[in-house]
């Protein structure tokens, strides 16, 4: 790949770093801020661990995986500046909707739109830094973004657990407007996002590829490429699209047995998670749902998604196809959503844990949760990113790998011991080496993972691996570890280290993926050209 060599960002690199960063902050807080009013809120909705495991990973999960495709198709088209701040606008106010919720169905409608809102964060942010910033400092500049997202979910436990204590401490009885306190926290959480907004409206948008030495010709109509793809991934409309576009009889074969596929698998799913944790009915305006029922739905849409979007890209795009079928891409997706798994099951329900165990308030857990898990969280990655770079020069490609592989592997071997901590003090104490080594992964993993594709392909491969990483990391951990909980009396330290288990797979999947990265990358622009892209 004919790369511009040398270490200098461009101009306003900085500061757009600042604003994406920041952008990723707010994101991780709108998101995380309901793992620490979860007490709370299941007590005045009368809801049970597994509903509150599909309020913080499902719902949102869905519609964040499924939205980040056309917005990460819009981000390799349109103004990445413009797409971030109209996307911040929409989940701030989305936030702010869980303010108003009086039971289930509200609060998933706020989740559903905070999903859509951010589901432009990651593709838009990551494309619009890497055309600032050249390859030789990708590792500190992910490092940058990894530290603002653990700075964004330790916020998250901060301001959710001491706003919802002031309030319910100042107003203990008839408060104004009638909120509780995890009402007001939603609202406080909510009113960042709208000047931040207006602040990447104004940010100048950098030459697309210029970092790489690779133009880029501007997209002609982004808006309807957007709708194309997600008109391709969608039930119906995507077979409506696949006859347009003369699709083969293996195509549809393919299709449709995968479909039918899916839709086994998750009714099969579906009654062994409630057989093993029988939960209620959820009532969701006028339909009411098993738990496992509406978890289950959820992915396989978000399956049905990925088998859409790889067919419409072999049809629509055969260079991005090409591109995104590298083995050592497929891999890095696949190790990113195995420990998106373990993080996300993990710090749903930490703070609960650390409530219900070591009997804490809210607003001390998190107060001493957040800050502890923000300070780590920024440390973590700004040791990794220039320590990625690093590798990377010696042993290119490779060297990133073993940094994960020490991050990915090691961490949950040390979750063992921080569970089993006999006082808050205790956890608190081995939290920090274990947080150290877990938030050492992104900063190596995701620079991988970019280098593997084009300029223009960023924005997709962005939104495909959220789709990966969403459905299997979001969309399933929290849920399996409330099941766990549920089906345990309570458990919740058993239910938390159970997901940990995933981690055996994972660095099987990394070590396949130290095998051959290198090679994979130096072939980037052979595949692409083959297919009949024009570098």
């Amino acid at each position: 790949m004919p790369l511009v060599q040398g270490r200098k960002v461009l101009r306003g690199g900085w500061y757009a770093l600042a604003l994406v960063s920041a952008t990723q902050c707010l994101s991780l807080l709108d998101r995380n801020i309901l793992a620490i009013l979860s007490p709370r809120i299941k007590h005045d909705l009368a809801i049970g661990d597994a509903e509150m495991g599909l309020l913080y990973g499902t719902v949102f999960a869905l519609f964040y995986a499924l939205f980040s495709l056309p917005l990460g198709r819009l981000a390799d088209g349109w103004r990445r500046t413009w797409l971030l701040a109209c996307c911040i606008a929409l989940w701030s106010m989305a936030t702010g909707l869980a303010g108003l919720a009086s039971g289930f169905a509200l609060l998933a409608l706020s989740r559903l739109g905070v999903g859509i809102g951010e589901a432009a964060s990651q593709p838009a942010g990551t494309s619009l830094i890497f055309d600032y910033f050249p390859k030789a400092r990708r590792g500190l500049a992910m490092a940058v973004l990894a530290a603002a997202i653990a700075i964004g979910l330790g916020l998250s436990s901060v301001l959710g657990g001491m706003a919802a204590d002031w309030w319910d401490g100042r107003f203990p009885g008839a408060a104004p407007f009638a909120l509780k306190g995890w009402q007001f926290a939603f609202i406080l959480a909510a009113l960042p996002g709208l000047p931040l907004a207006l602040l990447l409206w104004r940010l100048r948008e950098p030459e697309r590829g210029a970092a790489d030495g690779i133009p880029t010709v501007p997209e002609a109509r982004p808006f309807a490429a957007a709708w194309a793809v997600l008109g391709a991934v969608l039930p119906v409309s995507n077979w409506w699209l696949m006859a347009r576009r003369g699709a083969e009889a293996r195509v549809w074969a393919v299709n449709l047995g995968g479909s039918v596929a899916i839709v086994l698998a998750m009714v099969a799913a579906a009654r062994m998670g409630a057989a093993f944790s029988p939960r209620p009915l959820v009532h969701l305006g006028l339909v009411s749902l098993s738990p496992h029922d509406l978890q289950w739905i959820v992915v396989g849409v978000g399956l049905f998604a990925m088998l859409n979007l790889m067919q419409s890209q072999r049809l629509v795009d055969p260079p991005a196809y090409a591109v995104m079928c590298s083995p050592s891409l497929r891999l890095s997706m696949l190790a990113g959503s195995l420990q998106s798994m373990i993080n996300y099951g993990c710090m749903a329900f930490t703070p609960a844990f650390l409530m219900k165990v070591y009997h804490l308030s809210p607003a001390q857990a998190g107060l001493q949760f957040g800050l502890l898990s923000a300070g780590l969280g920024v440390v973590g990655p700004m040791v990794a990113g220039p320590l990625t770079d690093w590798a990377n020069q010696r042993l290119p490609g490779l060297g990133r790998v073993l940094i994960a592989i020490f991050a990915m592997g090691g961490s949950p071997l040390l979750a063992i011991w921080v569970y089993h901590a006999p006082d808050a003090g205790s956890f608190y104490a081995r939290f920090v080496a274990y947080s150290f080594v877990l938030t050492m992964w992104m900063p190596p993993l995701y620079a991988v993972l970019y280098d593997q594709v084009l300029p223009r392909m960023r924005g997709m491969t962005s939104s495909t691996y959220l789709v990966v990483s969403t459905i299997t990391g979001l969309g399933i951990g929290p849920y399996i570890v409330g099941m766990i909980s549920d089906a345990s009396g309570g458990d919740l330290g058993r239910a938390i280290l159970s997901i940990n288990w995933v981690a055996v797979p994972l660095v099987a999947v990394l070590v396949a993926l130290a095998m051959r990265v290198r090679r994979d990358e130096a072939l980037v622009v052979e595949r692409a050209r083959e297919a009949g892209e024009p570098v």
